[in-house]
C-alpha cells in the first residue's frame, strides 16, 4: 500500500512539473514577435482582406502601419478591429530624416496629436497598441555636416516622443541601424554609445540587421541584445526583403522566402535563452508578399 502511494505521489509530481513546464513554454512563446512594416497605407482600404490573410498565414502578430492622415479614421478602425480579431497588434508608424531638423518637431507633434484624437474616439479593439518611429538621422544632411548636433537633435526627438507616448499610455518603439553601437555621443544627455542610449530611452528597439545569413545577423546584433538584457529592454531583429543597391548580402530578395525562414529560425534558436530577444521583423510586407518561394 505504501509503495502504491509512493508511485501515485511520484506521478502527481511529474504531472505538476509537466504542467509548469508547458506554462513556461507558453510564456516564452507569447513574448516572441513576428512583425512587419506596412508602408502603403492605402492597402488597408484596397486590399485589406488579402493583407490580413497573408499576415495570418505567416503568423504575423504585429504590424507597423504607416500613418497617412489623409485616410479616414473609419478605415483605420475597420482594419485594426479586423486585425485584432486575428491576434495582430497594430502600431502607428511614422518618421523621417527631416524630423531631426528645426522644423521636424512640428511633424512629430502632428503625429501625436492625431493619435490622441484617434484613440480617444475609438473602441479598445480599434486603437493602436503603440507608436513605432522610423527616424534615420544619418539620412539628414546634418549628419555629415554637423554630426554631433544632429545626434543631439535626434536624442531630443526621442525624449519628446517618449513623453508624448507616455501621456497617451502607448508604448514607444524605434527602428535603429545595427551600427549605432559604433557611434559615440558626448552632450547634455551624457556620453557613451548611441545604441545604448536609444535602448535606454524607449520600450523596444527594432534593429535593422539587414544581412542575408544568420551568422552575420547574429554577429551584428550581439552588442544590442547583450546590453538590452542588462537594462530589461526588448530587441526585435529586422531583416530586408526588397531589392537593394547598398551591396551584397544585404537582403533576402534574391534568396527567396524559404531560405529567409531557415535563417530566421537559426537566429531565433541562437537567442532563444535571452530574455531581451523578442522576435523578428520583416521589411516590408509589400515586398514580402511578392517574394519567390
Amino acid at each position: 500500500m505504501k509503495r502504491q502511494l509512493k508511485v501515485w505521489t511520484a506521478l502527481i509530481v511529474i504531472m505538476i512539473s509537466s504542467l509548469a513546464l508547458s506554462s513556461g513554454e507558453v510564456d516564452a512563446m507569447s513574448i516572441q514577435e513576428k512583425a512587419t512594416w506596412l508602408w502603403d497605407t492605402s492597402l488597408i482600404m484596397d486590399d485589406q482582406e488579402k493583407i490580413l490573410l497573408f499576415l495570418e498565414h505567416n503568423d504575423v502578430n504585429k504590424v507597423y502601419l504607416q500613418i497617412d492622415q489623409g485616410i479616414a479614421s473609419n478605415d483605420y478602425k475597420h482594419f485594426i478591429s479586423n486585425a485584432s480579431d486575428k491576434g495582430i497588434r497594430i502600431y502607428a508608424l511614422d518618421g523621417a530624416a527631416s524630423w531631426v531638423s528645426a522644423e521636424g518637431s512640428r511633424s512629430q507633434d502632428e503625429l501625436f496629436n492625431w493619435l490622441h484624437t484617434y484613440n480617444k474616439n475609438s473602441t479598445e479593439s480599434e486603437q493602436f497598441s503603440g507608436v513605432h518611429l522610423d527616424v534615420e538621422p544619418y539620412l539628414n544632411s546634418g549628419w555629415s555636416l554637423h554630426q554631433a548636433q544632429t545626434i543631439e537633435s535626434y536624442q531630443t526627438l526621442i525624449m519628446k516622443a517618449s513623453e508624448k507616448a507616455s501621456q497617451l499610455q502607448l508604448t514607444l518603439e524605434v527602428d535603429m541601424p545595427f551600427w549605432f553601437d559604433e557611434v559615440q555621443y558626448n552632450n547634455e544627455f551624457g556620453k557613451g554609445l548611441l545604441a545604448d542610449w536609444v535602448i535606454d530611452h524607449v520600450d523596444s528597439v527594432t534593429i535593422m540587421a539587414y544581412r542575408d545569413a544568420a551568422k552575420d545577423i547574429i554577429s551584428i546584433v550581439e552588442h544590442e541584445i547583450a546590453y538590452a538584457s542588462t537594462v530589461n529592454k526588448s530587441i526585435v531583429i529586422g531583416v530586408e526583403t526588397g531589392a537593394s543597391e547598398e551591396g551584397e548580402n544585404i537582403t533576402f530578395y534574391d534568396n527567396g522566402e524559404a531560405f529567409m525562414n531557415e535563417q530566421l529560425i537559426l537566429v531565433q534558436e541562437h537567442f532563444s535563452n535571452n530574455d531581451a530577444f523578442h522576435g523578428v521583423a520583416i521589411h516590408y510586407v509589400e515586398n514580402w508578399m511578392t517574394m519567390r518561394p
